[in-house]
């Protein structure tokens, strides 16, 4: 797959038939069990994460109602196998977003799709005139994680903001 075609994509159809476009409201259903489906994989679908909270079966609506959020889908063959997104998470200060809600099937992985949604989610970010993108992961995410330090994100001590995931246990951040 060409990585040059993959980052500069929005509602276009790339190589092997991947197509990243905007959420819509019918992708709720999918998008919350994929998430959860995901979890379970990695034996992160507890409390304190978005596998409990309502809003993980109203993606659509939660990021058309805050302003300064968006949500990327990634298609693989007409089938939704990822997303991530940003967000102006409660209590974050000015100028700061949290890239959120970044998961994707198996089939999807490896391919080069995680690295053109981070990049995609940044070019988004800094759109909307953000300066920093926060976010928050668990140990479990191992892969996600080396993939974020590849990207730059730098380690915090401590939580930023108020996502009410008590059960997260890495924070991160990158200017941009």
């Amino acid at each position: 797959m060409n990585q040059d075609k993959l980052e500069t994509f929005e509602n276009t159809v790339m190589e092997d038939n991947i197509v990243f476009r905007n959420i819509k409201y019918e992708d709720n259903a999918t998008l919350a069990s994929l998430i959860r489906s995901v979890m379970e994989e990695f034996k992160i679908n507890k409390p304190g994460t978005i596998y409990v909270e309502p809003s993980t079966d109203h993606l659509f609506e939660l990021f058309a109602s805050a302003p300064g959020s968006h949500y990327f889908v990634v298609e693989l063959n007409g089938e939704i196998v990822g997303g991530a997104g940003i967000f102006p998470t409660d209590e974050l200060p000015n100028g700061i977003c949290e890239l959120v809600k970044m998961y994707l099937k198996p089939i999807a992985r490896g391919k080069g799709i995680a690295k053109a949604l981070i990049n995609r989610c940044l070019e988004k970010a800094k759109e909307l005139n953000y300066t920093v993108v926060y976010l928050e992961s668990m140990t479990e995410l191992k892969q996600a994680v080396k993939l974020y330090e590849q990207f730059g994100f730098q380690y915090l001590s401590s939580p930023m903001g108020n996502s009410q995931h008590t059960s997260t246990t890495i924070w991160m951040r990158k200017s941009i």
